[in-house]
């Protein structure tokens, strides 16, 4: 009997022909990674920063450039070295303050029902298709308030999966994602609640625990924070009176 496994491979982020970052990733909907990635670290504001992404102009295998309106928002240089494996989403970041500055407190965050939290992680199970084969791989699924699932992305890195997801509905025009909320298969880090919070989300849901620094920063921005989201029973670690029988 012959394994099927998850295909891990790096993928260079160009910005406007420039190289910017390298990601281990699982390939496909790369264009999707690179614009949730530049979301989630503040380079970009939104579809209008966004004018073509694609395959780069000389077509190197395995890189994918971002032509941007009038330029990053800021110079990533002073704060981050981007090369990431596919197990970490902030590594290289200059301070832990500077990450929370560039996340704003949810605004107007809507109280949600339990059984749709519950409900969450398991109609995002349905759509992954590719855990079905290999086993080997994390998810995001984002969903509206009333409990829509509007997409799951999968990848072998965790924040990967989150970029991947955020970036679809941002390359469709929706961003902010005021009104949405993400559950993951995994557990809850705080470099996912991070880029919950930049997206605009006012939850998160993860079928493991959350990590200290994941509380602290939720508890910050008004988030929903849920961990252990199995059956029917979860942990309420931040945002409770959101979460209504």
């Amino acid at each position: 009997m012959r394994d099927e496994l998850a295909v891990e491979e790096p993928l260079e982020i160009r910005v406007d022909g420039e190289a910017l970052a390298v990601t281990m990733r699982t390939p496909g909907e790369d264009e999707d990674l690179a614009v949730g990635f530049l979301a989630g670290e503040g380079l970009i504001g939104g579809p209008e920063d966004i004018v073509e992404v694609g395959p780069t102009r000389d077509f190197a295998a395995n890189t994918v450039d971002v032509r941007t309106r009038n330029g990053l928002r800021r110079d990533p240089k002073d704060e981050r070295s981007f090369y990431l494996t596919s197990s970490c989403g902030v590594c290289g970041k200059g301070a832990l303050e500077f990450v929370r500055q560039e996340a704003p407190p949810v605004s107007e965050a809507p109280a949600i029902e339990r059984r749709i939290v519950l409900a969450a992680p398991g109609k995002a199970r349905e759509e992954q298709h590719a855990f079905e084969r290999t086993g080997g791989l994390h998810a995001t699924g984002l969903f509206e308030q009333g409990g829509e699932l509007l997409v799951v992305r999968e990848d072998v890195g965790r924040h990967n999966a989150m970029d991947k997801a955020i970036g679809s509905l941002l390359r469709a025009g929706k961003f902010p994602l005021t009104g949405i909320f993400a559950s993951v298969s995994g557990r809850a880090s705080f470099e996912l609640v991070q880029k919950a919070s930049l997206a605009g989300l006012f939850g998160l849901v993860a079928v493991g625990p959350p990590s200290t620094l994941a509380v602290d920063l939720a508890r910050e921005r008004g988030m929903l924070l849920c961990g252990f989201v199995r059956g029917d029973s979860l942990n309420v670690y931040a945002g409770g009176r959101l979460l209504t029988k």
